[in-house]
């Protein structure tokens, strides 16, 4: 897969071209991707993707921006993993937020990408104010020559009644602690992803060593201590016990840490990149008045940790 900054000014190529932020790639999009590289295949072109970063709401309003489901590297991993031919990457800042729903159709997807077929979910909009809808863009591919097509919502039974699968609902599963709901819109367990650094070796201390993982970004879609498998060390996942959050007994309570302890593992891996794949809740984080305190419980989620595999025989 190819990816690029931007878009160009005069496109090298036709595509049949989809519009989004793709948080978390979550079933309702893997369905529009589907339908993308159906059509892509049939047009003999390439399959494109046309994505914005930040996302739109991290800069319009960063108080109210929500969680990131996926960093900017898993997002192209899951991408890629749909069979997408190319991502555009716009970065959304002031000229973007201002330029109209009109001159964006013109000047991105007719000149920059030269747009065969257009596919977008239903209740995409775009441009100033959010004033562009599909609407527009059926106007515009009849003036500029380019089909369009609207992907029906994708919901998920919950109860008997049906539930859209988008990235807040998903949000909203993890913020719960409901890991099996968000799993079952994502069509693949919830995973975070990134590199083994030095921590401060607090685990090892209390006979738990752990491998942290660095968080770009402060605002967690998810905290607590879960039942995990780790990719990316050995040709099978590892069983784990992880905790995500501030980690308020033993540090400030304002750097976010993923931090893992793998079941019958001890090997040193700094520099490793590894994902992390959440599998069901344990606990929510909390402080403990000491130490000894702190070291009982990682025991007890360690016990409960072992429990759930056992128990689970699909979870490895």
């Amino acid at each position: 897969m190819l990816v690029f900054r931007g878009v160009p000014s005069v496109a090298t190529t036709s595509t049949v071209l989809t519009i989004g932020n793709f948080d978390g790639v979550h079933r309702g999009h893997r369905a529009l991707l589907g339908r993308l590289i159906a059509k892509a295949r049939e047009c003999a072109l390439p399959a494109t993707v046309l994505t914005f970063d930040p996302h739109p709401r991290e800069f319009l309003n960063p108080a109210q921006a929500p969680a990131r489901l996926s960093n900017f590297r898993e997002k192209m991993a899951l991408l890629a993993e749909c069979g997408v031919d190319r991502v555009h990457v716009c970065r959304f800042n002031a000229a973007l937020a201002e330029i109209t729903a009109e001159a964006f159709i013109e000047t991105v997807l007719v000149k920059g990408l030269s747009v065969r077929h257009l596919i977008i979910g239903d209740d995409f909009c775009f441009g100033k104010g959010r004033k562009g809808n599909f609407t527009l863009f059926q106007q515009a591919g009849i003036a500029h020559r380019f089909g369009t097509e609207a992907m029906p919502t994708v919901a998920h039974v919950v109860n008997s009644q049906p539930l859209r699968i988008s990235s807040s609902a998903v949000r909203d599963a993890l913020a719960a602690g409901n890991i099996e709901q968000a799993r079952a819109l994502l069509g693949r367990a919830y995973v975070m992803a990134g590199r083994v650094v030095r921590g401060d070796k607090i685990g090892r201390t209390l006979g738990f060593p752990t491998l942290n993982l660095r968080i770009k970004h402060t605002l967690l879609p998810v905290t607590g201590v879960f039942a995990v498998t780790v990719s990316g060390l050995d040709a099978q996942p590892l069983p784990g016990v992880a905790n995500i959050g501030v980690r308020p007994t033993v540090a400030d309570g304002l750097k976010p840490v993923l931090e893992v302890h793998l079941l019958n593992f001890d090997r040193e891996v700094y520099g490793a990149h590894v994902s992390v794949n959440f599998l069901h809740k344990l606990r929510s984080e909390q402080k403990f008045a000491s130490l000894d305190t702190l070291k009982t419980q990682i025991g007890c989620d360690v016990l409960a940790a072992r429990a759930y595999f056992a128990s689970s025989f699909d979870a490895l």
